[in-house]
């Protein structure tokens, strides 16, 4: 079972009840749900994944006015919940995995993850958060909708990126990816630089994969994740499977991997031409950095270094 149904179930039939009997008048304004870190929040766990941090848990969510009328008492009762479902125990906070699953203060748990307590308020704020941040800020899912700030903060969150910073992290991402794969590893194939063509090819792959999410108007998650998630995004998912021929040990022929990844690059020029950001499509993707900057609004992000974002 997944870890997501767990805690929708764990909740349905012992947090839900406990809201009700215990928070009558307080629970419309609580959310709760599962989200943040750890791979049951984004539906990538598996039998693998259940050595560490597994079990039913959920969070709840509250403002900080709320939080300090009930919150000592709401975590005693999530805390007196029963420690055994469907034969398994329940998942507790611990010092190694930190604060991840009980009652939150809303404001707090953006903090955590992006430093503010309503996410990032300027488009400099968007462009130094790590897209793996953002992602963890708005995975999981929500079982019962509150009317605090939570929720409204999330909204704004899952719309994606400023158009001026999803822009400038696009360029910053093909030019490492031009850098490293389309230039660097096949010179480093034809000098004998076996180390540093593969460590060119994971710059290729890693840029790449972050690349797609932004085409998707989405957030890469971290590296691991990275990967898994592609074959979900509506926008060149297909990709999912050309990364996974890049990285296969046995496709051990240069040339074709040095294929693959011309592949990769014209279908994400393609894809910016089709999404109104450059006018002509070319195969090599530094040759259209300029064409791209020359779509971002904001002068102070604009001229920014290629490599920033």
């Amino acid at each position: 079972m997944k870890g997501m149904d767990l805690a929708r179930d764990y909740y349905m039939q012992y947090g839900r009840p406990m809201l009700e009997e215990h928070f009558g008048d307080d629970a419309p304004h609580i959310t709760v749900g599962l989200c943040g870190e750890g791979s049951e929040c984004f539906g990538f766990d598996d039998e693998i994944s259940r050595d560490h941090d597994f079990g039913p848990a959920f969070c709840l969510w509250l403002d900080q006015e709320l939080m300090g009328k009930i919150g000592e008492r709401l975590i005693a009762e999530y805390e007196a919940l029963p420690a055994l479902f469907y034969g398994m125990p329940v998942r507790r906070d611990s010092r190694m995995s930190g604060h991840r699953i009980g009652v939150w203060e809303s404001g707090k748990f953006y903090r955590h993850f992006l430093g503010n307590a309503k996410g990032p308020q300027s488009q400099m704020e968007w462009l130094n958060l790590p897209d793996s941040y953002l992602a963890v800020a708005v995975n999981g899912c929500i079982f019962k909708e509150g009317s605090g700030s939570f929720l409204e903060v999330r909204s704004r969150l899952k719309a994606g990126h400023p158009e001026d910073v999803r822009i400038k992290k696009m360029v910053a991402r093909a030019a490492n990816m031009s850098q490293s794969g389309q230039y660097n590893l096949p010179r480093s194939v034809r000098r004998g630089e076996y180390v540093a063509a593969g460590l060119a090819l994971a710059e290729f792959v890693r840029h790449g994969m972050a690349l797609i999410y932004l085409l998707n108007h989405r957030y890469a998650p971290f590296y691991k994740w990275a990967h898994r998630g592609l074959g979900e995004l509506p926008v060149l998912g297909n990709t999912q499977a050309l990364f996974a021929q890049l990285m296969d040990p046995s496709v051990a022929d240069w040339e074709q991997k040095q294929e693959l990844i011309e592949t990769i690059c014209s279908l994400i020029s393609a894809e910016w031409q089709r999404q109104g950001l450059i006018t002509k499509t070319d195969l090599f993707l530094q040759n259209s950095l300029d064409e791209l900057i020359k779509q971002i609004q904001d002068p102070q992000i604009a001229s920014l270094p290629w490599l920033y974002g």
